[in-house]
């Protein structure tokens, strides 16, 4: 599966749900945490979606209902990976982490927003700025990616973030007409993959 498309909870579920719990469990065992760690991403490497599997599987067995597209989305306000992050000095990459996660942390407020027209109102303006401001970003960063096949790896990657982008925006108008509230969670979410892999390409190409 690709990120952002069909499910992106099943490509979320490792770094926006088991990671922070990792990272609680290493200030108590450091070496538990790294070897959980490394397990989960070995698997998840093998299995694509098999951390999601489990957690979904483990919520039905215990008769939990929750709606997964919701949860995920408010859980990307409560953390930074340092996956999605460019361990770069320079101030252009520097922008570029703040936007990214800028734009992350407005979109997690959507489910406790969505239902206050006037507030929700505001914070897709916020989301509009944020995701222009993050493009900027983007393109600052090029003169430091090297030769010419990483720069249009990187703008491959913008290009699908702008389609997403742009996906989102298609449903929001269609939430003011239907009031489907999970078609908006899912969109965020894979606006959130998107921003996750287009950071992600950045760190492998430029650190």
């Amino acid at each position: 599966m690709t990120m952002g498309d069909e499910s992106p909870v099943v490509s979320m579920t490792l770094p926006g749900l088991i990671h922070p719990i990792l990272d609680k469990l290493s200030k108590k065992d450091m070496t538990a945490a790294q070897t959980l760690r490394v397990a989960f991403s070995k698997v998840e490497a093998m299995h694509p979606g098999f951390t999601h599997d489990l957690v979904t599987s483990v919520l039905t067995r215990a008769d939990v209902p929750v709606n997964m597209n919701e949860n995920m989305l408010r859980l990307e306000g409560n953390h930074s990976s340092p996956d999605f992050l460019v361990n770069r000095s320079e101030v252009a990459f520097k922008e570029l982490n703040y936007r990214s996660a800028t734009l992350k942390k407005i979109l997690s407020r959507i489910p406790d927003e969505i239902n206050d027209r006037k507030a929700f109102l505001e914070t897709i303006k916020e989301i509009a700025s944020a995701i222009k401001k993050l493009l900027d970003a983007i393109n600052n960063i090029f003169l430091y990616v090297p030769n010419q096949q990483g720069k249009q790896i990187v703008e491959t990657r913008k290009r699908e973030f702008v389609k997403y982008s742009k996906r989102f925006s298609n449903t929001l108008k269609d939430y003011f007409r239907e009031g489907q509230a999970n078609a908006v969670y899912l969109s965020a979410n894979c606006l959130i993959n998107h921003t996750n892999l287009i950071m992600t390409t950045i760190k492998q190409r430029c650190e």
